[in-house]
């Protein structure tokens, strides 16, 4: 198999995680004095699972003390300079992509560190009959979580939670794989819609500043819709558990993190 190159998002803040002033992909897996403090990063864990071959991480918050924690691997850091949604962080890497010598790329979240090898490496074979790959998995709870529409085998499009709440029962119950966030795609066919994406922002209304203005977001699940439309195949790999794709948001979800990293590593 040719190197795989990775694209990881490690641009935001994590406005959830309250007490914790720093950048939050570097919140430690091994909690010591509080949950907030200690050691194994969830940055370095991601890292060492990732395929091997290049890999970029796009920054913005906290990112000297991003580029400190990772100066001793061999990555290439972007400056995401607006943090404007997932697609707005790949763009901010669209040079890597460009650049690197690969057949095809990872993208990954910067707060989700369990995801295994092997599930990485699935995602890519995905890539030998599809241009674009979707991780999947199955939640106890299915709310808040944008749903792969599947037709024969593959992914039609991603619906997001506020608009599928409103399907009918029966349409909802249809609904059985759902979206983890984590992509892999063949690098030609990636190149080749980063210039759509850059062209079709979503207008979203936020709170900045106590004002509530317009601003420019752009979203790595819009790639589904574009490719499906000009006739390519989308897949998707699902993830053996839940807890593999699970995302840290707030202290509570770290706290289970922590707790999870510390049965995986008394059972190896």
């Amino acid at each position: 198999m040719n190197q795989v190159g990775s694209v990881v998002m490690a641009a935001g803040r994590g406005s959830r995680m309250k007490g914790f002033e720093g950048n939050k992909t570097l919140l430690p897996l091994v909690p010591l004095s509080s949950p907030c403090k200690g050691t194994h990063p969830i940055l370095l864990h991601i890292l060492k699972n990732l395929p091997p071959g290049p890999k970029a991480l796009v920054v913005n918050y906290g990112k000297d003390a991003v580029i400190s924690a990772t100066r001793f691997l061999d990555l290439t850091y972007f400056e995401q300079p607006v943090l404007n949604g997932t697609g707005g962080a790949l763009l901010a890497a669209a040079p890597f992509i460009e650049d690197a010598d690969v057949d095809h790329i990872v993208i990954t979240m910067g707060d989700v560190p369990f995801v295994r090898k092997e599930t990485y490496l699935d995602m890519v074979d995905k890539l030998s009959s599809h241009s674009f790959a979707v991780l999947g998995f199955r939640p106890g709870d299915k709310r808040q979580y944008g749903a792969l529409d599947i037709q024969d085998g593959k992914v039609r499009r991603i619906v997001e939670w506020k608009y599928w709440q409103a399907f009918s029962q029966d349409e909802q119950a249809h609904l059985e794989v759902f979206n983890s966030g984590i992509y892999a795609a063949r690098t030609e066919e990636l190149l080749r819609y980063v210039p759509v994406l850059r062209s079709r922002p979503h207008k979203v209304l936020k709170e900045r500043g106590g004002e509530t203005v317009e601003v420019e977001e752009f979203f790595v699940t819009d790639l589904v819709e574009y490719m499906v439309e000009d006739g390519l195949s989308v897949g998707f790999v699902v993830a053996p558990d839940e807890e593999e794709v699970m995302g840290i948001d707030d202290v509570a979800s770290l706290v289970r993190a922590q707790e999870a990293y510390r049965r995986r590593t008394l059972e190896h």
